[in-house]
């Protein structure tokens, strides 16, 4: 049995490696490619000038790779090293942004930029998932009316999906932020795009939708672009793992037979493949 990962290519490879030391036969086959935002001057400005924000939130790891890609350091958090160490400073010219995750991977990829542990609020590792609603939850004390906040995300390549609303993703936790009277600010960082599969991948897909393969779904985006690269699959022998209720709701909606739920840890993912064998 097989165990398709169909995240973006690195992380990918990362999840492909973690599963095979399972003993899990697991092949990436990324539905998602990711690129660096066209625009890499609005990207460095958003990063030079952090210390305007009460927090930063990073709507996953790539968002938080590509914001800092050049490995640029981080100014507010090295001032409030400075602090710390009795350089002359004073509280008023000191503003460190807390940095937000929606989950594991996105907080171990700030720590990997640089970003000091104790900076960073996720969802806590027992929540029942991880997304922009268990983070508010833990969050939602730290903001006040008058507060800035910046939403670091992707956005995805026009005409690449048939649903032009993910041009945008889902607005949730920045209307939670307006409501409370705090001033969102968004910058892209990236750019998600269909991949292109020619007659031989065509022809590996069509095998694995019925051979008893298990796909591994971690975005609904990565659904769309199977969907609208293979439409005339049929999908209701496969077998498919989505990381989240609404990555789920997207793989019963395009026909998967078997569709199982799971929290997106390693651990979980592990028991869930092993549920379908």
């Amino acid at each position: 049995m097989k165990v398709i990962v169909t995240r973006p290519l690195a992380e990918a490879q990362t999840w492909v490696a973690q599963l095979q030391a399972k003993g899990l036969d697991a092949i990436a086959l990324p539905l998602i490619e990711i690129a660096a935002a066209k625009d890499s001057q609005v990207v460095a400005n958003a990063r030079d000038n952090a210390s305007h924000y009460a927090a930063i939130m990073f709507v996953s790891s790539n968002a938080v790779r590509l914001f800092y890609m050049k490995n640029q350091a981080v100014v507010g958090v090295n001032i409030a090293y400075s602090a710390i160490n009795n350089i002359a400073l004073s509280d008023q010219s000191i503003k460190t942004p807390r940095y937000w995750a929606t989950g594991p991977g996105t907080a171990k990829a700030l720590l990997a930029a640089g970003i000091a542990a104790h900076l960073i609020d996720a969802p806590a590792n027992d929540a029942a998932q991880f997304d922009s609603e268990a983070l508010w939850e833990r969050v939602r004390g730290q903001v006040k009316a008058g507060d800035r906040v910046l939403i670091v995300r992707g956005t995805t390549q026009q005409g690449s999906v048939d649903n032009q609303t993910l041009m945008n993703g889902r607005p949730w936790l920045a209307d939670q932020l307006t409501n409370a009277g705090v001033q969102v600010d968004t910058v892209v960082s990236y750019e998600r795009r269909a991949p292109v599969f020619n007659a031989e991948q065509m022809a590996w897909i069509a095998e694995a939708s019925c051979d008893g393969s298990v796909w591994l779904f971690s975005s609904s985006e990565a659904i769309d672009n199977l969907h609208n690269a293979a439409k005339q699959i049929d999908w209701s022998k496969a077998k498919a793992i989505a990381t989240h209720p609404r990555i789920a709701q997207a793989a019963r909606r395009v026909g998967f037979g078997v569709v199982c739920e799971s929290r997106p840890l390693l651990s979980d993912v592990v028991t869930s493949i092993e549920s379908l064998v």
